[in-house]
């Protein structure tokens, strides 16, 4: 099986994308079915926070997807405090209604064990359908010899043994697990790269960053880039 595929970085338009490939993988999860006990409506919800948060990787992080566009990874470059996204908290009640309280468990347990010191995490690894398919492993190695490159550790969360086994063999380790309730725990990963080794946060490379065409009807665009 090859996982050196390499990956393309997503632009905002690819956002619709991503947050497909997102939904499909979340939704059948143990994790989707805690976030949102109502199958109906599972996907829809899932959805509408997906973008919220792709949305405000590519202003303050990466997406890369694999050029067939089957998977994708959405990562937070953390070496410096970054703000939540925009009207966080009116978009969140507007996209998860009566399931809000689920999303801020887990919006809080999760910010409550994130690494302090600076890293690039990975948010979100997309890749729906079986693990055989591949697709998770190589979309995970082409952003992580990208990240790789810019001298800072790494860090995720997990939430099945498929991801867990993954991770290690990307030279990951378990930091600690995460209870969210109902049987469902996030497993925290970290990956330190060779090119850390003590440095500071001042010293770190910043990501290259390309122009980004916005639509300027976006209130969450305009209020990010001030």
């Amino acid at each position: 099986m090859n996982v050196t595929q390499p990956v393309v970085r997503a632009r905002w338009c690819d956002i619709g994308r991503i947050t497909d490939l997102v939904t499909e993988t979340l939704a059948p999860s143990g994790l989707g079915a805690w976030l949102v006990p109502d199958e109906r409506r599972r996907p829809t919800i899932l959805a509408a926070v997906a973008r919220i948060w792709i949305e405000h990787a590519l202003l303050f992080g990466d997406a890369f997807l694999l050029p067939h566009g089957t998977a994708a990874t959405v990562w937070f470059h953390r070496y410096r405090p970054i703000p939540s996204p925009a009207r966080y908290a009116d978009r969140l009640t507007e996209a998860c209604g009566a399931h809000l309280d689920r999303f801020l468990q887990f919006d809080q347990a999760l910010a409550a064990r994130r690494p302090t010191e600076a890293h690039n995490h990975l948010a979100l690894l997309a890749a729906p359908g079986p693990a055989e398919s591949g697709h998770a492993a190589a979309a995970l190695a082409g952003a992580q010899q990208w990240m790789d490159t810019l001298g800072l550790p790494t860090y995720a969360e997990v939430f099945t043994d498929d991801d867990r086994t993954l991770f290690r063999h990307h030279k990951y380790t378990c930091r600690d697990a995460v209870p969210l309730g109902d049987h469902t725990i996030a497993h925290s990963m970290w990956r330190s790269s060779p090119l850390w080794k003590g440095r500071s946060s001042r010293n770190v490379r910043s990501p290259v960053r390309r122009p980004l065409v916005l639509p300027h009807n976006n209130p969450s665009v305009r209020w990010a880039l001030r």
